[in-house]
């Protein structure tokens, strides 16, 4: 009795303790395990719905980057099918991934039609049937007038749905083609039509698994009955299921409770260390999975190649921090855009320019540590500033824009860009939109003065904004008709005698309501804008014809660093002095200084061809430059032309030392020297005392239209002429 006593107490007491306490444990951790799973399945199904949603709304918000646009309407309504196929089509592909896009006419007839799977090229009748109550349903509202869900970031009205393009499932988008400016005149209805589809089969769903990190991630057309498979249904209008995707789930409690079961087994023999076993597996398990989740939901939020938070993440934090700021409370948003990013990325390489984008990530992050940072897009990155950074929102501004034009170290490349920076701020409670779209308005006025630079909002910028696409529009008409630029003539005189030695061609653009517009102001906006060498083209053709009245006469035209960059450049010079049989002796091309010193390999060659040829060179606004003379003596020119701001300030002893220093190195290079900007005779006779060869000002001439300045020229020659008659 006593020995069966005994094992009792050693053996089936402590037996069924264990079985029923490991039972408790076991049935605890199914049910844990069964939980979990469900959860975790839950947040990957609305994941996968959300992913859906943000791909339809995004395919319509990548056409808006083509639809909305001048060039888009004025290309489409003459049917310039090798525009539309650059711009509308195979771009489209290539830059937002789209598999498929059309162009309708307004009574939606096919104008142009685009496939990019070469394995299935859908026959335009399933095209059309996929499209066309979309599109029928798009021009009734145009016609109609209906601009409901249009805002600051949704530009243009349209129709998207999901449909089947022959069997294949896929988000159609129709879209209309819109003026961005508003100046082209469209009938409501009779808008020409964009179609985007982007099939949700093929490669989409593995890089939307990839991504997200949902295993064997694909679209069916079925609903599964696999009871281990998760799946969402995919709604289209009218609450019509369209599919499902499904994939298999990342289950963690089932992971969780298979990992456990050999520490039940232990626990039956040694409860105490067996339990200990499992909670320690539980308590991992439940870290790894909270990890999981907290990986997922950044993910979600936040830029991959920076860890900034995305677009959406920003989006969705403006709205909610804007909304409760006491009234007495300044928010600033900025908008900055690394310059220059795009040459980097031509020159280097993809990889060099994400180690950039990442490395420029990291010092906004060091300068503004409180701040929400994003990055929207390629090298475009927002910023909230709130509390003491939004009240020094102009100094971090203008410290965010020094510190990113310190250049980069990465690998053995000195990388220098820099960027500009548009500052909005508010007080209190603000609409989000309307204070992004301020700083967007402010980054443009930011990059018009310069890049390099920042730019706070201001009231006056709409309007500036406006009058700046005017002015654009303006100037190509003036350019396209020339019956608006004119070429002005300044002459040019020896120091010796004081005779006419040569003229400088000077572009003028008189505006039908505006008059005279300053060359400081059309200029750049024609470097902006892709102008700047049909300006100087016209001008070099008009010094030809000047040439040609004045056949013993040099005439000195200016080209900008973007001409000077084109490597066509020495080409369209010599062809032109061919037609109009100029000797190329006769020109001279004067460039800024700081021109000199950009892209100086494709300069030198430019130079070096022109030269060969017998063109001359010559440096304008000598000294105001960045670059050191040693720099600047690298470059071939014939000659040196010093800056007005220094003649006007040779009463000064220090600005006269600089002319005197100027005119030295000069001379130490064997190079002619000019002084521009001469008004007095006493700066006149100071420059010929220090040893200038030509001087030009208002002192001596103003410019003169091309008439008037050839009439000038002759009877500045004829005088010198008889001079040295009466001599002889």
């Amino acid at each position: 009795m006593q020995l069966q006593s005994q094992f009792v107490l050693r053996w089936i007491l402590p037996a069924c303790a264990s079985l029923l306490l490991c039972g408790l444990l076991f049935l605890s951790l199914s049910w844990a395990a069964a939980r979990s799973d469900e959860v975790a399945v839950s947040r990957q199904r609305d994941l996968v719905t959300l992913t859906v949603a943000k791909l339809k709304a995004g395919i319509a918000h990548d056409q808006e980057s083509a639809t909305v646009w001048d060039d888009a309407v004025k290309n489409t309504q003459i049917g310039n099918l090798e525009w539309i196929e650059t711009n509308l089509g195979s771009w489209m592909h290539s830059y937002f991934g789209h598999d498929a896009a059309l162009v309708l006419t307004s009574d939606l007839t096919t104008l142009y039609r685009f496939t990019a799977d070469a394995d299935y090229s859908p026959s335009p009748d399933d095209l059309r049937n996929a499209y066309l109550p979309l599109a029928e349903a798009l021009r009734a509202r145009l016609i109609a007038e209906d601009t409901g869900g249009t805002n600051g970031r949704i530009l243009s009205i349209g129709e998207a749905d999901l449909s089947y393009v022959g069997f294949r499932p896929a988000i159609v988008s129709v879209k209309p083609i819109v003026s961005d400016t508003g100046d082209i005149n469209q009938v409501p209805g009779q808008e020409m039509l964009h179609i985007a589809v982007r099939y949700l089969d093929g490669d989409l769903p593995a890089e939307i698994g990839k991504e997200y990190e949902f295993t064997e991630l694909e679209f069916t057309a079925n609903e599964p009955q696999d009871r281990t498979i998760a799946f969402v249904p995919l709604k289209a209008k009218g609450g019509r299921t369209f599919g499902y995707f499904r994939w298999k789930p990342f289950r963690p409690g089932h992971h969780v409770f298979a990992a456990t079961t050999p520490a039940l087994l232990l626990a039956f023999v040694a409860l105490f260390a067996g339990g200990s076993l499992a909670g320690g597996a539980i308590w991992r398990r439940s870290e790894r999975l909270a990890a999981s989740r907290a990986e997922l939901k950044h993910q979600a939020s936040h830029d991959g190649l920076t860890g900034l938070a995305n677009r959406a993440h920003f989006g969705e934090q403006l709205d909610r921090r804007l909304a409760d700021v006491p009234e007495a409370d300044l928010s600033c948003v900025l908008f900055v855009d690394l310059d220059r990013f795009k040459a980097v990325n031509d020159t280097f390489g993809h990889p060099v320019g994400d180690k950039l984008i990442g490395l420029a990530a990291a010092r906004m992050r060091e300068l503004l540590p409180e701040a929400l940072i994003a990055r929207i897009g390629g090298d475009e990155f927002t910023i909230l500033l709130q509390a003491d950074d939004a009240q020094n929102a102009a100094t971090l501004a203008d410290e965010l824009v020094h510190s990113l034009k310190t250049p980069f170290e990465i690998g053995t490349a000195h990388i220098a860009i820099g960027a500009s920076v548009g500052v909005a701020c508010a007080s209190g409670p603000c609409d989000p939109l309307e204070l992004t779209r301020q700083a967007d308005i402010a980054l443009y006025h930011a990059k018009a003065a310069g890049r390099n630079n920042y730019a706070i909002f201001g009231e006056h910028m709409d309007e500036l904004l406006r009058n700046r696409r005017r002015l654009e529009n303006d100037l190509r008409s003036a350019v396209s008709t020339r019956s608006q630029l004119e070429v002005f003539y300044q002459p040019v005189f020896s120091t010796s005698g004081g005779t006419l030695c040569s003229l400088e061609a000077l572009a003028r653009w008189k505006h039908p309501t505006l008059g005279y517009i300053s060359p400081d102001q059309f200029i750049p906006l024609a470097e902006e804008i892709g102008l700047i060498g049909e300006i100087g083209a016209f001008v070099l053709d008009d010094a030809c014809k000047t040439m040609i009245a004045l056949p013993d006469i040099t005439i000195a035209v200016n080209s900008s660093a973007v001409e000077l960059g084109s490597t066509d450049y020495a080409r369209r010079v010599l062809t032109t002095l061919n037609k109009w049989r100029i000797s190329p002796e006769r020109l001279e091309i004067e460039m800024t200084e700081t021109a000199a010193t950009d892209n100086a390999g494709d300069l030198e060659r430019t130079i070096a061809k022109l030269r060969t040829a017998g063109v001359r060179f010559a440096i304008d606004d000598f000294g105001t430059g960045y670059s050191s003379f040693s720099r600047v003596q690298k470059i071939e020119v014939d000659r040196v032309k010093i800056d007005k701001s220094f003649i006007d300030e040779m009463d000064r002893s220090d600005s006269r030392a600089l002319v005197i220093a100027m005119i030295d190195m000069a001379r130490a290079k064997g190079l002619k020297i000019t002084a521009e900007g001469v008004e007095t005779a006493e700066q006149r006779a100071a420059l010929e005392s220090l040893g200038c060869d030509d001087l030009q000002g208002f002192l001596l001439s103003r410019p003169l239209p091309r008439d008037a300045a050839v009439a000038f020229a002759s009877r500045a020659r004829l005088g010198a002429t008889e001079t040295k008659s009466g001599r002889a």
